[in-house]
């Protein structure tokens, strides 16, 4: 049996954050989750992070802007999967800056989990959303960091449910590969 990856979540205790983390655990991959100091003071979210423990996970506290935190934490993983929320998705420079230092990522999912961005023509105010995936998605490329992009059809799916499949489109490096919903991205160990 092949090794298990290495997981890193950066966002961890977010919205879509903590289903990934959850995701990673039950798959039973090593999995890590970057957290802010702060946020262990919060009462929600320092009993999610009190969960994450008891379940396993390690948690590393550091910063999106402590480049410090975030290139030691990146060298204990294989694979980062980010989960910022919309205000942070910019600051991905800096996880890319970071996983190009270490130099030892198998994988980087950017935070993005939108509907496949190439394959529409976008209007505002969808437009300057893309336009800021875009650009993290031309810095992931530019550095040659081995990545995979996830486009779920968040946008649309509750708008386009009887028009749609149950299908998200995962994307590693140039294939695009449709995958059910019902499997769960961790079910593979090779990222």
């Amino acid at each position: 049996m092949a090794e298990k990856s290495k997981i890193l979540i950066i966002g961890g205790t977010g919205y879509l954050g903590k289903f990934i983390v959850e995701a990673s655990v039950k798959s039973g991959h090593p999995t890590f989750a970057l957290v802010r100091e702060s946020t262990v003071s919060d009462p929600i979210k320092g009993k999610l992070i009190d969960s994450f423990k008891n379940s396993g996970v390690t948690v590393l506290y550091g910063d999106l802007h402590d480049q410090e935190s975030l290139l030691k934490a990146i060298k204990q993983v294989d694979v980062v999967i980010s989960t910022v929320g919309d205000a942070q998705k910019a600051d991905q420079v800096n996880i890319i800056a970071a996983i190009k230092e270490a130099g030892n990522i198998k994988r980087f999912f950017p935070s993005e989990f939108l509907m496949e961005i190439h394959l529409n023509h976008a209007v505002e105010p969808v437009k300057s959303m893309f336009e800021g995936v875009l650009a993290i998605r031309r810095a992931v490329e530019a550095e040659g960091i081995p990545y995979a992009y996830v486009s779920a059809r968040c946008s649309t799916s509750g708008f386009l449910k009887t028009f749609t499949q149950s299908m998200s489109w995962f994307h590693c490096g140039r294939r695009r590969v449709a995958k059910p919903l019902k499997e769960s991205m961790f079910q593979r160990s090779n990222f």
